[in-house]
């Protein structure tokens, strides 16, 4: 990743105040006034984003000594968007993002009965951020479910645009579901019951390609040990049996001096100075990370698998209150909060802003502010270390005070240097 103010070529021209990202030899190109739009989020949304954005404001103004700054640009979606347009997903919003490459989100809404299936999926797919991306691990202090929280310290790849998640699905009974059903019987000899609804898994091998080089690449930068295929294929042998072989197959033709095989590797493992590529079958996977955590590192997955891998673990560590999350593909990424919108608690100032400010964290690495995401991540340990935290944490911490959204996010700017 490359930071400075790049040459005109890549920005091209200045929004008003702040200057755009560009990207160029496939890194960040980014200017000391970043343009970063926003969406507030439905539900809670604006309570954790106004504590959020002085979090990020702050850690930015501290690291740098004033020298950089984020310029925050508004663009609506969910129901703002609906009520303000008429649309849960506005154009310009989409224009927007674009244009200044990298963007952050809080919880959206799923329209129910009209409009986007879901706004996130609609987002990933649009912009074509092709990896989801879900560091999990555990922070000292917050409550956790199983003995030793600590051990698990990992980075999911999921792969966001294929698999179930590609929506092609015919409804049970309709005219779609019976000629699919008709086709593979005639065709191929299918035993589908009648009336059954169809849904497809497609699952290419340059899109598992691309997701497994993006996870191998980053355990290669990040000097971590592994990198874990996690699939079905022992029964969808063509699908996540092809994520697991097209996986293999892209580790040792780009990665090969960088990677080596489980098999290969033997009694050396980490001696080798490579990253370890292995695979796992996906419910052994899931016992795995319960008993053994700590040998697992960076997992790369299909869609579901990533989805649900990926709220297990963060069970594991606490709950997706402090769980980030970005969505990244070549030149564009959109980061978010992982959790729902919780409606019930919208306007009272009281839900836990950790997703959104990891997030913000994840974001501010990845385009090469990492003095910042440190900053941010530090900010947020000490805090819970004075156990001066939301209601989520403090009912389950013994000796807690429970303070507000707002109040949290002082608290973490406290600690940031």
């Amino acid at each position: 990743m490359t930071t400075g103010a790049g040459s005109l070529g890549d920005r091209k021209a200045r929004a008003g105040p702040g200057s755009r990202i560009g990207w160029r030899d496939d890194r960040w190109v980014v200017p000391d006034d970043p343009i970063i739009p926003f969406i507030e989020g439905d539900g809670t949304g604006p309570d954790i984003w106004r504590a959020a954005v002085r979090v990020f404001d702050a850690a930015v103004t501290t690291v740098s000594n004033g020298t950089r700054r984020v310029v925050w640009r508004e663009v609506l979606a969910g129901e703002k968007a609906f009520k303000g347009t008429g649309n849960w997903l506005p154009d310009q919003t989409l224009d927007v993002i674009r244009d200044c490459r990298v963007a952050i989100k809080g919880p959206l809404t799923t329209p129910v009965g009209g409009g986007h299936r879901s706004l996130n999926v609609a987002l990933r797919q649009i912009l074509d951020l092709y990896a989801c991306i879900r560091p999990v691990r555990y922070f000292e202090g917050v409550p956790a479910p199983v003995k030793q929280p600590g051990k698990l310290d990992v980075v999911i790849f999921r792969e966001n645009i294929e698999d179930v998640y590609a929506g092609i699905e015919y409804k049970a009974e309709s005219p779609e579901a019976a000629a699919v059903i008709a086709f593979l019987k005639d065709r191929f000899g299918a035993r589908i019951r009648p009336g059954s609804a169809i849904g497809i898994k497609p699952m290419s091998k340059f899109g598992s390609q691309r997701l497994v080089a993006k996870a191998i690449e980053y355990a290669i930068k990040t000097k971590r040990s592994s990198v874990t295929l996690v699939h079905k294929g022992n029964i969808m042998k063509f699908t996540e049996g092809g994520f697991r072989d097209w996986g293999y197959e892209i580790a040792k033709a780009r990665f090969g001096d960088q990677s080596i095989t489980e098999a290969d590797a033997g009694n050396v493992k980490r001696e080798t100075g490579k990253v370890i590529i292995k695979d796992r079958i996906a419910d052994a996977m899931f016992q795995q990370l319960v008993l053994r955590p700590d040998e697992y590192s960076v997992v790369a997955a299909p869609n579901l698998n990533g989805d649900y891998l990926s709220d297990a673990c963060a069970a594991q560590v606490g709950g997706l209150g402090l769980a980030p999350g970005g969505n990244v593909g070549d030149g564009y990424a959109v980061f978010e909060a992982t959790h729902g919108t919780a409606p019930k608690y919208a306007g009272q100032d009281k839900v836990n802003p950790g997703s959104v400010i990891l997030s913000g964290a994840q974001m501010f690495e990845e385009i090469g502010w990492s003095d910042v995401a440190v900053a941010i991540v530090r900010g947020l340990e000490r805090a819970i270390g004075t156990k001066r935290v939301t209601y989520d944490l403090a009912r389950q911490m013994p000796g807690a005070t429970e303070v507000s959204t707002s109040s949290f996010a002082d608290v973490i700017i406290e600690h940031l240097a």
